[in-house]
């Protein structure tokens, strides 16, 4: 998918069938079309966007005024990456030509001097560059700019990649640590990223200098974003949700030991750091990336794979604090999880970080979009009560119905473009060896010591265990991640038991391979999964998981008022297919529901239980009903 770079060595790819083949195929057909009508403002009872109105008016073929977030741009920019990987898994000459005809409109709308944000060129250019914490001009050309790279691999075509390369040169022509220079860096991080893609593609060192310099000028002192909220007239107290570590500037990178902030911002600068730290061989800012990473998911991460517990700020609080009613989980952070797992890998092939990359990708990432792919959750909660979500105010964040579109709109194209380039998380190449981290029925080409080869992966996973891969014939190794959800597994090559070498995480099947047939079979049973007992939310609960998928009860299988329910311990988990059900499968199990026969607020009786069958969805999968309660945690009894 990517021709140079860490990310290069997949170089083709066909998803067909299995459990994501729809939904790849339902990203092209139906989620790209609904959100470009969206970004038009032809979504009936979906919040206007603007989006192509405003560029537009930058062009001058419309009079008016922007519309939207100071980071509207962003939303087009997701939508033309998307659209670009699609690209790379078949062609579609009407969506190639849609693209074009809209970077032509994103070339008309770029300013003579190479500055491209429609948001201050339709307010005023003189303010460029005065509020870089808060007013996204690097994010959203970061996002542009992505999306310029991808097209290019996809199409060979360079237009929207030379107007973003104008677009650099603009940014780095003013932001950076010369004299005469801003010496400023990101509010919202994203465009290390881009620039590190861009580097890739062009060999352009300057590209990467800029990335380093923007990740580790970060809370240098004298603190820039202090100086310049100061010049802006602004109060601007350290402390606080909206304080310094909003944007992650209260410490340098590699001083940072906890992913503090807005989640989606910190897991960005994480992915960032990554990036450079693997295009420099910087080790001490991998292990700082690294640190972050262990204190995101061993006490910051929801069991679904969700990050970020406040709506205060979109952000992360402190360690354990994963409240399961007001969660925020924002799709995005997910999604920005899912970015820093994979380059991770890049760096060392350690199973645990593909497993989060799944558990995210499976859980929270997937629950972000209806069945469908027409609605969207931009927050993504463990427990839902409609009520408490029309009447508390804290919990107003926390809808129990996807809305069609929103005025915020970056996480219906963020998932479009993780879902057409889920290829480039599934593989990757350490040495000699085609390491699989997803398993996902299809079909790859990739280079791999210095030849081409080709793997054949034929799967209902998650739905199933069974794995059958074909790898071409050749002198190379096959890595296999075996889960850490997994108790038991059976390894076959040509029909013969294979002991393979386990390490990190990672079966290895040595070459080289003549008409190989592997098959790996993973033991996938319902099991109960525990909150470490520091959760306090979740203490004397269990939740249900069946391979990488989270599970759930609905008001509409389970009857209202879902805290009252409890599941024995030794209740039997039976799963089942059953297409009655979203998701297509479910987990049962004789549970109990807690009934009281006082109309009192509070009483000397403890209540009585009553037999309550319990039926429980893929997480994934609620809210595909109507309204009605979720919960992902539930009462556990001896």
């Amino acid at each position: 998918m990517f021709k140079h770079g860490p990310f290069s060595s997949v170089t083709s790819a066909r998803f067909l069938g299995g459990f994501f083949g729809p939904i790849i195929k339902g990203v092209r057909e139906r989620m790209l079309p609904y959100q470009w009508k969206a970004l038009n403002d032809e979504v009936p009872g979906g919040e206007p966007s603007g989006c192509i109105r405003n560029f537009e008016i930058a062009a001058g073929l419309k009079d008016g005024q922007h519309h939207g977030f100071v980071f509207q741009d962003s939303d087009l920019a997701k939508w033309i990456e998307a659209v670009a990987y699609q690209l790379r898994l078949a062609p579609d000459e009407e969506l190639e030509r849609l693209a074009d005809s809209v970077i032509d409109l994103v070339e008309q709308a770029q300013m003579d001097d190479g500055y491209l944000n429609t948001y201050y060129q339709l307010h005023d250019t003189n303010k460029r560059y005065t509020n870089l914490r808060d007013d996204h001009e690097l994010y959203t050309a970061g996002h542009m700019l992505e999306a310029a790279v991808a097209y290019y691999q996809a199409t060979g075509k360079d237009k929207l990649l030379k107007v973003m390369e104008r677009m650099v040169a603009h940014i780095a022509r003013h932001i950076g640590p010369n004299e005469g220079q801003l010496r400023g860096y990101p509010g919202h991080q994203e465009i290390e990223l881009a620039l590190c893609k861009l580097y890739d593609i062009t060999g352009n060192k300057n590209h990467l200098a800029l990335a380093e310099y923007f990740i580790k000028e970060r809370g240098q002192a004298p603190n820039y974003f202090v100086l310049e909220q100061a010049k802006l007239g602004r109060d601007f107290p350290p402390r606080g949700a909206y304080g310094h570590t909003y944007a992650q500037h209260h410490l340098p990178v590699l001083e940072q030991t906890t992913l503090e902030g807005h989640a989606v911002r910190a897991l960005y600068m994480a992915a960032g750091m990554a990036d450079v730290a693997l295009r420099t061989q910087d080790q001490a800012l991998m292990n700082a990336c690294r640190a972050l990473y262990q204190n995101a998911t061993q006490k910051r991460m929801y069991i679904t794979g969700g990050v970020g517990s406040s709506h205060l700020g979109e952000a992360f609080t402190i360690d354990y604090d994963l409240p399961g009613d007001t969660a925020y989980a924002e799709t995005c952070a997910s999604i920005a999880l899912i970015f820093l797992c994979r380059r991770l890998l890049e760096a060392e092939l350690i199973g645990e970080y593909a497993d989060t990359m799944e558990r995210a990708l499976y859980n929270t990432c997937l629950a972000g979009m209806s069945l469908d792919m027409q609605t969207f959750f931009y927050v993504n909660p463990l427990s839902v009560l409609p009520e408490a979500s029309k009447k508390d105010d804290r919990k107003r964040h926390v809808l129990p119905v996807r809305p069609k579109w929103f005025g915020c709109a970056c996480c219906p194209p963020n998932l479009a473009r993780l879902l057409s380039s889920l290829a480039l998380y599934a593989y990757s190449v350490k040495d000699r060896a085609l390491a699989v981290h997803l398993y996902i029925q299809g079909d790859i080409t990739a280079r791999v010591n210095g030849q081409d080869v080709s793997l054949t992966v034929e799967t209902a996973y998650p739905t199933e265990g069974s794995i059958r891969l074909r790898p071409s014939d050749g002198a190379y190794d096959l890595m296999l991640r075996l889960p850490a959800w997994c108790r038991e597994y059976r390894l076959t090559l040509n029909g013969a038991p294979h002991d393979a070498q386990l390490r990190d995480g990672y079966l290895r099947i040595k070459g080289p391979f003549k008409n190989a047939e592997i098959a790996l079979e993973l033991q996938m049973q319902p099991r109960r999964v525990y909150a470490n007992p520091l959760v306090a939310e979740e203490t004397g609960k269990v939740a249900l998981m069946r391979g990488p998928m989270v599970y759930c009860l609905e008001e509409v299988d389970n009857g209202a008022r879902l805290h009252q329910l409890f599941l024995p311990k030794h209740a039997a988990l039976t799963w089942a297919q059953d297409k009655a059900f979203p998701g297509n499968q479910v987990i049962r199990a004789d549970g109990l529901r807690l009934q009281s026969e006082s109309t009192s607020l509070y009483s000397d009786s403890p209540g009585q239980f009553q037999d309550a069958p319990l039926t429980f969805i893929p997480y994934y999968a609620w809210a595909n009903r109507g309204e009605n309660e979720m919960r992902v945690f539930v009462h556990e009894i001896q």
